[in-house]
């Protein structure tokens, strides 16, 4: 599993602890993930628990978390996945609305993180909660500015490169970063982030991670 993978999957867990978890408990645990989900299923098909190892395994890397700071809808975090120091602000939607809507999906996240070792600053990512058509482009927007965002999974990043430092200064003086996808199923979401604290959040990330 190379970086950006490994990073990934240690969000996923990381973005259950912090956000189900109240600020004073920095460091404690996330819920395991389900695993081999069926995102998308519809909504009356429950899933089936992975067995209570297997949960314990995924969750490990959790422990590394720490938050540094809420700021309205944005946390910072600190973490040394591997003993590599990274720090990250995340989020959560706002408001969510899909078509067709009752379909089971796992919870979405927004990060922008930073990792010193491999000089990477303010890199934006989402974890969209389905598993994503091949070939299809997310779209993210922050008011008027629209960028597309390459998908693998249920993961989303943003596709120029080039892009990505004007689109976390948009971010930092925008009101809402709306999030648009279709499943692999053909549902079609949109995700609707409060940009309120990202802006108190990343200074700290950048504090955290020089």
């Amino acid at each position: 599993m190379n970086i950006e993978n490994l990073l990934r999957t240690f969000f996923i867990g990381v973005a259950a602890c912090a956000l189900a978890a109240p600020a004073s408990a920095q460091q404690k645990k996330a819920d395991p993930p389900v695993q081999q989900k069926k995102s998308d299923a519809p909504a009356q098909q429950k899933k089936t628990a992975a067995p209570a190892d297997a949960q314990k395994k995924t969750a490990s890397p959790t422990d590394q978390a720490v938050l540094l700071g809420q700021f309205g809808e944005w946390g910072a975090y600190r973490a040394t996945p591997g003993g590599k120091k990274i720090c990250f602000a995340l989020s959560k939607p706002t408001s969510v609305a899909s078509d067709p809507a009752g379909r089971n999906r796992d919870p979405a996240y927004a990060f922008v993180s930073t990792r010193p070792s491999e000089k990477v600053k303010n890199e934006v990512s989402v974890i969209l909660g389905y598993q994503q058509k091949p070939g299809r482009d997310a779209s993210a927007a922050v008011g008027s500015a629209t960028y597309a965002m390459s998908t693998q999974n249920d993961n989303a990043w943003v596709k120029n490169a080039a892009e990505e430092s004007q689109m976390v200064e948009t971010m930092r003086k925008g009101s809402d970063f709306v999030v648009k996808s279709e499943s692999a199923k053909g549902t079609k979401t949109t995700d609707t982030y409060s940009l309120k604290g990202i802006a108190q959040a990343l200074d700290k990330v950048a504090e955290e991670c020089r």
